[in-house]
């Protein structure tokens, strides 16, 4: 009863057949990765998508949280929010027509 007869390799010796195995296995991935179109050059538009979102959020965030702070320390109620609001959009958009205007690798 004692026998270690589970039918499996013994995990201590390197086996060829598991080598060729796990390469034919990684060649098979890789092919039906480029017949379908989902290599990684695809995760390039999902960065420059993440960096344009980054780029509005920080943009009018900023603007908003540095007007706010700017209008309570001089008094100058609205004005100093609407200015740096409006200034943080434009420099958004300028940089994200930075980042459209990049070409894939």
């Amino acid at each position: 009863m004692e026998s270690d007869e589970s039918g499996q390799d013994p995990g201590g010796k390197h086996d060829p057949r598991l080598s060729s195995l796990d390469e034919r296995l990684q060649q098979a991935h890789h092919a039906e990765a480029v017949r379908t179109g989902k290599t990684r050059a695809t995760s390039k538009g999902y960065s420059q998508g993440n960096r344009v979102l980054a780029e509005l959020i920080g943009g009018l965030a900023g603007g908003a949280l540095f007007g706010w702070l700017f209008d309570r320390w001089l008094g100058t109620s609205p004005w100093g929010l609407l200015a740096l609001v409006f200034l943080g959009i434009a420099v958004a958009f300028r940089n994200i027509i930075r980042i459209s205007n990049e070409r894939p690798d």
